[in-house]
């Protein structure tokens, strides 16, 4: 079993003090993927760029870093729910999103890091849809599994879980969620949350965890357009 000190990793995971340091700038604020880019070709290393934060300049220099601790505690957390980090260097990390000004500097993602390597299309509507918009969404997506696309919504009542359970019948999906991947909103999509984790992947940018509230849904919306 792994560890906080010992993780299992794949081929392409980052070590784990490398980890660490990746999750204190994810959660460092004002600190997005530009600017972290920026840092990181200047300074060489991601601990160099925590290191020589006083010579960052601009304000980003007065930005509070979490401490190890912080990162180490939420690291523990994700892999005790079963979850993987992504940073945007990744080979799985959605490429259409990584290049992206705005991209998330780490997704934690639950399921098959395969699904997100599949060209991915959103499918998104309202929570309060009648019976044959959700049935004209479910058509529509297994379409598309069908012929080899991924399709990518929010988990949402209406639309979103219909797109869900049609990409599920004839191939895989991915969920975006504005809480953390751990945290199954809403709640009666359960089931559907544990088949996405089987067959395809559930994503966030947000630590393990975290309740959704109203703003932290645009995030999770720009992640479903750009990926």
């Amino acid at each position: 079993m792994a560890t906080a000190s010992s993780p299992q990793r794949t081929d392409t995971e980052l070590p784990y003090t490398e980890l660490i340091d990746w999750i204190r700038l994810a959660r460092c604020p004002g600190i997005g993927a530009q600017t972290f880019r920026q840092l990181l070709h200047r300074f060489g290393t991601v601990a160099e760029v925590i290191a020589r934060q006083h010579d960052w300049g601009g304000r980003h220099k007065q930005a509070e870093i979490p401490v190890p601790a912080v990162a180490e505690r939420e690291f523990s957390a994700a892999r005790r729910a079963g979850l993987r980090y992504l940073p945007f260097t990744d080979p799985h990390y959605p490429q259409a999103l990584a290049v992206l000004d705005d991209s998330p500097l780490l997704l934690t993602v639950k399921g098959r890091l395969e699904a997100l390597k599949i060209p991915l299309i959103a499918i998104v509507g309202a929570r309060n849809a009648k019976v044959n918009g959700r049935k004209f969404a479910r058509s529509i997506a297994a379409d598309l599994a069908k012929t080899g696309y991924g399709v990518i919504s929010g988990m949402a009542r209406g639309i979103d879980g219909a797109a869900h359970e049609g990409a599920l019948t004839a191939g895989s999906t991915v969920a975006a969620l504005a809480g953390g991947v751990d945290v199954i909103y809403p709640p009666e999509h359960r089931n559907l949350y544990e088949r996405i984790s089987e067959f395809g992947a559930v994503i966030s940018e947000m630590p393990p965890g975290t309740e959704p509230q109203a703003a932290l849904f645009p995030r999770r919306n720009r992640i479903i357009s750009g990926a």
